[in-house]
């Protein structure tokens, strides 16, 4: 990874480092049940949890194991996150995950988000392949990752035990060699 954070904009986003004064931002996100529903985290019950969060997002860029950008409206709030877990290098793959305010969703910006994140992977990070993880009953989550470019392969059987529960979870993946240019 580069020593200096990647900055990038969509038409309406800017993709920039999290900080620990987004907690507060954060937070508005992180209490939604229906934001958390399929992410496999309780809702967040302090601003102590959301500066950890920024402090694993920090973690995963230094050791190299992925990259999570901050989604910053033109106001200057942040609204969510997009990134890269588990990326292994001698493969050339990475994981993409993220989550919205509810407020925003239904907007096309996690769509901007996600072409961007994609984008740099791809190009900067010289990807091959991205891949998605997402619970069956997510019907959201898969129509946009499909609109963007992503196609399911299969359902892995109680793949992660997440809140007390095993989770079934649909792999949905893009390669370098099926990208499509993006408005």
């Amino acid at each position: 990874m580069n020593t200096e954070f990647p900055v990038m904009t969509t038409s309406r986003l800017v993709l920039r480092r999290m900080v620990a004064s987004d907690s507060k931002d954060m937070m508005e996100y992180f209490t939604d049940e229906q934001v958390l529903k399929f992410y496999g985290l309780q809702p967040f019950e302090s601003e102590q949890e959301a500066l950890e969060e920024i402090g694993w997002y920090d973690q995963i860029l230094e050791t190299g194991e992925g990259i999570r950008w901050a989604l910053q409206t033109e106001e200057g709030r942040v609204i969510g996150s997009c990134g890269f877990l588990n990326r292994n290098q001698r493969h050339r793959r990475a994981e993409i995950g993220f989550e919205l305010s509810r407020s925003h969703w239904g907007q096309g910006l996690m769509l901007e988000a996600i072409a961007a994140v994609l984008d740099y992977g791809f190009r900067t990070l010289e990807l091959n392949r991205i891949q998605a993880l997402v619970e069956p009953g997510n019907a959201q989550c898969l129509r946009l990752l499909e609109k963007a470019g992503f196609r399911r392969e299969g359902l892995l059987t109680q793949y992660e035990y997440t809140v007390g529960k095993y989770d079934d979870l649909y792999m949905c993946a893009v390669v370098k060699s099926e990208l499509r240019k993006y408005d």
